[in-house]
């Protein structure tokens, strides 16, 4: 499958603006797999900010807003 880079920036929440692995959606999963975290889109803007992308973090906010 080719990577639709231009729709995924389109729909990338990621505030980290020298990233470069904006829009390359599984370069990214990748990468934060490997750090046992989750990518930005995972998250609401104000955590996302935090750039706390834990597996924990991403369960209390789940469980939290239930």
């Amino acid at each position: 499958m080719e990577c639709n880079m231009s729709r995924n920036l389109k729909n990338c929440t990621c505030t980290y603006s020298s990233c470069e692995r904006k829009g390359l959606c599984c370069e990214c999963v990748e990468y934060h797999r490997r750090s046992s975290e989750l990518p930005a889109c995972f998250f609401p803007p104000g955590i996302e900010r935090t750039y706390d992308r834990t597996y924990r973090r991403f369960a209390e906010y789940v469980l939290k807003n239930k």
